[in-house]
């Protein structure tokens, strides 16, 4: 009996392609024997061009799939009851070529155990392109397209069984199609074809591929019914919700509890594996498609009926056509293989190489100069002085003190952890035996680590060997840096330290994921070390993101760890009313005295910082010749920094610039904004930071004018170099000579009296009464062994009044400093102070100031209550007094805020998921744009996606 085909043409706003398809299908070789023409609530003309066919039977269907309309059109036709009845599927943009259906018959006609029969789905416009040809499942259910996207050479003609075809040109056998009551409805769009194969094959069917059939087809079949075509992230999502659904429908019953339960831990596996994968856009379809499944099943019940009501045969039957996992990783391995050959069309340029190229050189000479300035630190066990303190001698307090909750400071209370407590935590635990070694270290390592950021970040903008040694020297002996390194200022440093890395992520950040999340965990760095960069990294981040709108997706997100780690000090300081506070500097309140706009512009954080004013006072010149001599070293660089504008590559060089512009106004404003206060007198934000900023983009514009220079561009670094080395050569003398405000120390701040009895006691207080040189002295409550650097928090600091513990901790201070007369023993147990110390007066001690000491000394030395102690063993001249009848209490429980657990939850995912996403998994090439902005060009550090 000849076989009888109905074409099954289905349209959902299909008015472009339709002309076309209907002309492909009246154009066969083997002409149909009836078509059924469905439109499913098309919005556009395509109504109007289906009415306009004569002799079809026309169908109008509800919903929007592709498997809608096929039902409403099998529904509609004339029953029948033969064996030889076929429907052939087809969608508005699938255009059969003239010999596809006789192909399609000639392959089942021969073959009576077939029943469904898929073509070659090809590109329209280019038919050699193969976009889909079979597909199959793996052992854990994913389909897996056995050809997708190659060249068709014949390679795929000999394998005709399969276990699935495309639903896209599907021709199958009428009785078989009523039996498994088609396409299943819980698959809309995507594995309906394979699991309606599946089906098929339980019912003890087979199914094939014909090679002779071939279908173009311009929309894939997720794009059915939508207005606009799916994204990846769509994809992804319809492709897992489908995978769920037919692991419900085709595993045993008592598996499915399993299943269920499995879900969401499943969920966030994939989830750890797509951000490993740079695929993050899958997250959140993972979690969508899990929570669907578990609460939103479409039809599992009904699937799962008729599977068990048609199967005629086990999954054994199926097994041999499934991809094992050989096969599935030779797959990929051949699609990876695809995708580097795709990406193989730049010729790579090879760069300045690290060891061959100067790199290594700039930081063995920055190594030696560290040394050599740094040597009296070598064997010390900590820093302290000018905005230094030691870390906590433990892991557990340094990390305690990094969360928020009850703080040792003063008095103690109850608030959130400076993001720069998490970076001193980290810092600690690399040397977790003594934590405060590890700022030893950074400081002797300070100016090659400086290098060695600064060469990787400028080789970033130029391909010769000298222009990025030239600044990674610059950077490595900036004013800041070692005006910073001087004053123990770490935050500072730490800033400086991350900026070119964090450069460099981010202009690699708008074509890499990887590079993007590395970015945002370097941001939030710079962040924590600095809050006075926040606006300006904010700035620049925006300026990025307009730049390269392209790039919306990966840059877009930069700044979610900084928010992430800033959240709860944020949300307190915006409650007490000071939100400017967050730009505080973080660690000691160390008083200096402000440069100004000028001084600034000459990298001069604080007045007299660069030495050379002192140098010209003492031969008798003024201080400002100082001034004049320091802009003529610096002048070398700025010009070259402006002779960028006007030689080759000068669009680079525009951005370059607006950084120095970016970071000079941030110092200027850090100068004049007063958050804190040491004593009585209120201290700025430390500007030394927006200089780093400034230097940054002076010696980037440099070093791509010394690009363009060519040969002169030698001549022009080294005079750069020498000036800038000259700049800075009283800054490095007095580092080298110890005349700076950061010691070599041995960790404790307080006599060993106290430490000694702080390891069996934790919680003793010590007042601390220190004489000023304006004739008043202040006083300050201290736990434990002495006041650490992790303890120190901006909530605390940038209190805008003093609390009623604090006046009562004045008021004692002042009784005792004096002959007052009054008991102090009540107040002193109240506080739970054990010990007084009066810090020894230092050598250039004004005169009131050691009145002052005399004084408070003499009234101590009078107080009943009080027993002198002596000199402490640690630091020579503190005078120490015991309270005998003092009464240590515990630490009291802090508050918890309702939001904390939201807020830390929040935390651990936004970071966690930033630093699986910054883990790189593979390295490419490193190639140099002659004409491209910085950005243009790729670096080795970060491989480029292949998922945008």
């Amino acid at each position: 009996m000849q076989p009888r085909v109905t074409a099954i043409l289905v349209a959902h706003n299909g008015e472009e392609h339709l002309g076309r398809t209907l002309a492909a299908l009246a154009a066969q070789t083997r002409p149909v024997d009836a078509t059924a023409l469905v439109d499913v609530e098309s919005s556009d003309g395509t109504a109007a061009l289906l009415d306009a066919v004569d002799g079809a039977v026309r169908v109008d269907a509800k919903g929007r799939a592709f498997g809608d309309g096929a039902r409403a059109a099998v529904r509609a036709l004339p029953p029948s009851d033969s064996a030889d009845d076929w429907i052939w599927l087809l969608a508005a943009d699938t255009a059969p070529e003239p010999g596809a259906l006789a192909a399609l018959l000639g392959a089942v006609e021969v073959a009576p155990s077939v029943a469904i029969a898929g073509p070659k789905v090809v590109d329209r416009d280019d038919h050699a392109l193969l976009l889909e040809y079979g597909v199959t499942m793996t052992s854990l259910g994913t389909s897996v397209a056995l050809v997708d996207r190659e060249l068709d050479q014949a390679q795929f003609d000999r394998d005709d069984d399969v276990l699935g075809v495309g639903a896209t040109g599907m021709l199958v056998r009428r009785h078989v199609w009523e039996r498994l009551e088609g396409l299943d409805r819980g698959l809309p769009s995507t594995d309906s074809g394979l699991d309606l194969s599946v089906r098929a094959r339980l019912a003890g069917h087979r199914v094939v591929r014909v090679p002779g059939a071939r279908v173009s087809r311009v929309h894939p079949p997720q794009d059915f019914g939508r207005r606009r075509p799916a994204t990846t992230a769509t994809r992804r999502r319809l492709a897992r919700r489908a995978q769920l659904h037919r692991r419900f429908a085709y595993a045993p019953g008592a598996a499915l509890p399993i299943h269920w339960l499995s879900l969401v831990p499943l969920a966030l596996l994939r989830s750890i594996g797509h951000l490993l994968g740079k695929r993050p856009s899958a997250v959140g379809g993972e979690f969508a498609a899990a929570f669907a499944a578990a609460f939103a099943p479409r039809g599992v019940g009904a699937a799962r009926r008729r599977i068990h009501r048609d199967r005629e045969l086990g999954w054994a039957a199926v097994a041999p056509l499934r991809l094992g996992g050989s096969a599935l990783r030779e797959r990929r391995s051949s699609l990876r293989e695809r995708a580097e050959e795709a990406r193989a069309g730049e010729a790579p340029l090879v760069r300045a190489e690290f060891f061959g190229g100067g790199g290594i050189w700039a930081v063995l000479v920055a190594a030696a100069v560290g040394a050599g300035l740094f040597w009296w630190l070598i064997g010390a066990s900590a820093v302290q002085g000018g905005a230094l303190l030691p870390l906590s001698d433990t892991l557990p307090e340094l990390w305690r003190n990094a969360v928020g909750g009850w703080r040792e400071i003063g008095l103690g209370t109850a608030g959130p952890a400076d993001p720069f407590a998490v970076l001193l935590a980290l810092l600690g635990s690399i040397t977790f035996w003594s934590p405060s070694v590890s700022i030893v270290a950074l400081w002797i390592l300070a100016l090659p680590l400086a290098a060695l950021g600064a060469w990787w970040c400028a080789t970033r903008i130029s391909r010769r060997a000298w222009p990025p040694a030239v600044a990674a020297l610059l950077w490595a002996f900036a004013p800041p840096l070692l005006v910073a390194l001087g004053d123990g200022r770490i935050g500072a440093v730490i800033a400086h330290l991350v900026l070119p890395w964090l450069v460099l992520a981010g202009i690699e950040g708008r074509r890499s994921w990887s590079a993007a999340a590395t970015a945002g965990l370097l941001m939030a760095v710079t962040a924590a070390a600095a809050p006075s960069l926040l606006p300006a990294l904010l700035v620049a981040w925006f300026a990025w993101l307009v730049a390269h709108p392209r790039a919306l997706h990966r840059l877009i997100a930069i700044p979610l760890p900084t928010i992430a780690v800033f959240a709860p000090l944020a949300l307190s300081q915006l409650g007490r009313g000071t939100p400017l506070a967050l730009l505080a500097d973080p660690g000691v309140v160390l008083r200096y005295a402000a440069s100004s706009g000028w001084g600034l512009s000459l990298l001069e954080p604080r007045e007299g910082a660069n030495g050379w004013e002192a140098i010209a006072q003492a031969v008798g010149l003024g201080h400002v010749y100082g001034q004049v001599l320091i802009a003529a070293l610096l002048a070398p660089l700025a010009a070259t920094a402006l002779a960028a504008l006007f030689l080759r590559g000068s669009q680079r060089a525009i951005p370059a610039l607006a950084v120095a512009l970016l970071g000079l106004l941030t110092a200027v404003a850090a100068a004049h904004l007063t958050l804190v206060a040491d004593g009585a007198d209120p201290v700025a934000v430390w500007p030394g930071a927006g200089l780093s900023l400034y230097w940054m983009g002076l010696v980037a514009a440099g070093a791509i004018a010394l690009q363009a220079l060519d040969r002169l561009g030698v001549l022009a670094g080294v005079i750069v170099l020498a000036c800038g080395a000259l700049a800075v050569g009283p800054l490095g003398i007095g580092l080298a000579l110890r005349q700076v405000p950061a010691q070599a120390g041995t960790g404790q701040t307080l006599p060993a009296a106290v430490g000694a009895q702080a390891d069996s006691t934790p919680r003793i207080a010590t007042l601390l009464i220190t004489p000023l040189a304006d004739g008043t002295a202040s006083a300050e409550l201290v736990r434990g062994g002495g006041a650490t650097l992790d303890r120190q928090s901006t909530w605390v600091s940038t209190r805008p009044t003093l609390s009623a513990d604090e006046r009562r901790l004045a008021d004692l201070a002042g009784n005792l400093s004096s002959r007052s007369g009054l008991d102090p023993r009540d107040e002193l147990r109240e506080l739970g102070v054990v010990y007084v110390v009066v810090p020894r007066a230092d050598d250039d001690a004004s005169p009131e100031q050691a009145a002052v000491r005399s004084r408070i000394t003499e009234a101590l030395d009078g107080t009943a209550a009080l027993t002198p102690v002596g000199a402490g063993q640690t630091r020579s001249g503190d005078s120490l007094w015991r309270f005998p009848a003092a009464e240590v209490d515990e630490i009291p429980a802090a508050p918890a805020a309702p939001l904390d657990p939201v807020l830390t939850t929040a935390q651990l995912i936004v970071l966690g998921a930033t630093m699986l996403l910054a883990i790189p998994t593979r390295r490419r090439r490193r190639v140099v744009s002659e004409t491209g902005l910085p950005g243009e060009d790729p670096a080795d550090t970060f491989a480029e996606d292949e998922d945008a």
